[in-house]
């Protein structure tokens, strides 16, 4: 199935495109997820290019299956790829289980923290998946020590939810009640 066919709709904001994955963002992905300043909240190990090649590849499956999924972000200025935005489902084995719920998420380059991109590009996609998926609840997780992401979650309608592990590590949970669109 051509990438074209899954519909994936094109987000701006003042600074972004959120979009559909291409192949040749595969390497910039490849440049986060084993960039010790972004993995250190992600249990602190890279990943390795099989791993970010599944993770590429599930993305597309997300919106193929659920008809909603990850966006690459693409800083306007540059047109370099900034990072990763969206709402998902992985089915993480938490305890307690979260289940019918889907998962939002955001991760960019480590040239990208600290100037609001995150925020930006979320709050892009939530008024996309706020009319996508209405009623629905969302949740996230975050690292502990990760105060920029719990910021960036609080500024998008998350709140504190509960505590837990998740691969055996100190996991908060927020949750991100439905938004009624009129």
């Amino acid at each position: 199935m051509p990438i074209a066919d899954l519909n994936i709709p094109i987000l701006e904001t003042p600074r972004l495109i959120l979009r559909a994955h291409r192949r040749e963002d595969f390497e910039s992905m490849v440049s986060i997820w084993q960039d010790p300043i972004v993995v250190e909240h992600f249990h602190g190990v890279a990943l390795s290019r099989e791993d970010i090649w599944g993770r590429f590849l599930r993305g597309f499956g997300m919106w193929a299956v659920n008809g909603f999924g990850l966006w690459a972000v693409e800083d306007k200025a540059t047109g370099a790829y900034a990072g990763t935005v969206g709402a998902f489902e992985v089915k993480r084995e938490m305890i307690p289980p979260i289940t019918d719920m889907p998962e939002a998420g955001w991760t960019f380059a480590a040239r990208f923290h600290g100037k609001g991109y995150a925020t930006e590009a979320m709050q892009a996609a939530f008024q996309w998946t706020d009319g996508a998926l209405p009623g629905r609840a969302m949740f996230c997780i975050v690292a502990p020590e990760n105060k920029p992401s719990i910021r960036v979650a609080e500024k998008c309608g998350f709140r504190s939810w509960y505590r837990t592990a998740y691969h055996e590590a100190p996991t908060l949970v927020f949750k991100r009640e439905p938004v009624t669109i009129p």
